[in-house]
């Protein structure tokens, strides 16, 4: 996964395909109508019928997660047990094939550690599904920001043209890529698992540096924030440069500082494709879990899913992709995009 942190092309709005009955006031709009939207979502009938989630449901559902998001802190606290999930990137059957596996929602507690979005067939599904629970069981799951969750990176990975393709228009984008700006940058887990989207920064030394940033923003393209969603572990003393363009790369020792300084026992991350599903490091203080199994439906990975039982009980949740007869493939008549090839 070798993205670069680069600028996005300016694109052009079309026409929407048809318009929106007016919008209905927010206090008309019960749990019942998140229900539903979980239950169409969850059931795939959105996706088997070629329909979308009403833009106006989108935009009210944004609004409700945006004023539960922005009271969450920017290391949220999180008690256990709890599943801890990494990457999605828009693989809406495998988040389904997820939930099967490890517990359905508000059964199991949950962590994602961020890039819902691009690369998949379905990431407006996919981040609506993920919003829906939020605002359905807001302490039952816990949004992480990924480097995905970027008006600049979504415009070139996917996206920002699966939102135009199916509203015809940027207005579904727009709103969920303004929701972005208020998912939390990090969690802490039991006090003793920091879960963080990338890695660690060189301008961060203890969690309340990180309480401390503005997070309401589009990510900057360098910085402690920008560090958080872009860096990652390497076999080296210190810090080093990245080859991703962004970020930093670190050693365990840097690691083994971080967990000493605030009193922490192991970094749950995700970040970087790993075949296995998951991959240890540095006496097991650091761990990388990926969950997209068979990345862009061709690397053949299996992914997994971190479960925290205990400070002392982990194990991890291994699966393998949804099988083809259960999951449906969008119809690109004139031909697949570049972020599928």
């Amino acid at each position: 996964k070798r993205e670069q942190g680069h600028r996005a092309p300016a694109r052009q709005e079309r026409a929407p395909h048809a318009p929106d009955p007016p919008p209905e006031s927010t206090e008309r709009r019960t749990m019942t109508d998140v229900d539903s939207i979980i239950d169409k979502l969850k059931s795939c009938s959105v996706i088997k019928d070629n329909e979308v989630i009403p833009e106006r449901d989108v935009e009210w559902l944004c609004k409700q997660a945006r004023a539960i998001m922005v009271d969450e802190d920017n290391v949220q606290p999180v008690q256990l047990p709890v599943t801890v999930v990494g990457d999605i990137h828009g693989q809406f059957y495998d988040l389904i094939e997820l939930f099967n596996v490890c517990g359905q929602v508000p059964d199991t507690n949950y962590v994602f550690m961020g890039d819902f979005v691009d690369r998949g067939y379905y990431s407006v599904e996919t981040f609506l599904l993920l919003l829906a629970f939020k605002v359905r069981y807001r302490t039952r799951i816990t949004l992480i920001r990924g480097n995905h969750e970027s008006r600049q990176i979504t415009q070139v990975y996917g996206f920002y043209d699966e939102c135009l393709r199916k509203y015809g228009s940027t207005k579904v984008w727009r709103l969920c890529t303004e929701t972005f700006d208020y998912l939390s940058l990090a969690a802490v887990v039991g006090d003793q698992f920091l879960c963080v989207h990338g890695g660690l920064s060189p301008t961060l030394d203890t969690l309340e540096q990180i309480r401390e940033l503005q997070r309401v923003q589009e990510p900057p393209h360098e910085g402690p924030m920008c560090d958080l969603m872009w860096s990652d572990p390497d076999d080296i003393h210190g810090w080093g440069i990245s080859a991703r363009g962004a970020g930093y790369v670190f050693g365990g020792d840097i690691v083994q500082q971080f967990l000493h300084a605030n009193d922490l026992k192991k970094i749950a991350r995700s970040h970087q494709l790993v075949m296995e599903g998951h991959k240890w490091m540095f006496d097991e203080r650091l761990v990388t879990v990926w969950s997209a199994p068979n990345y862009c439906y061709r690397c053949g990975n299996v992914a997994s899913a971190l479960e925290i039982e205990s400070p002392t009980e982990q194990r991890f949740q291994t699966f393998e992709a949804a099988p083809p007869k259960f999951r449906q493939v969008p119809d690109f008549s004139s031909r697949s995009p570049d972020y599928f090839l």
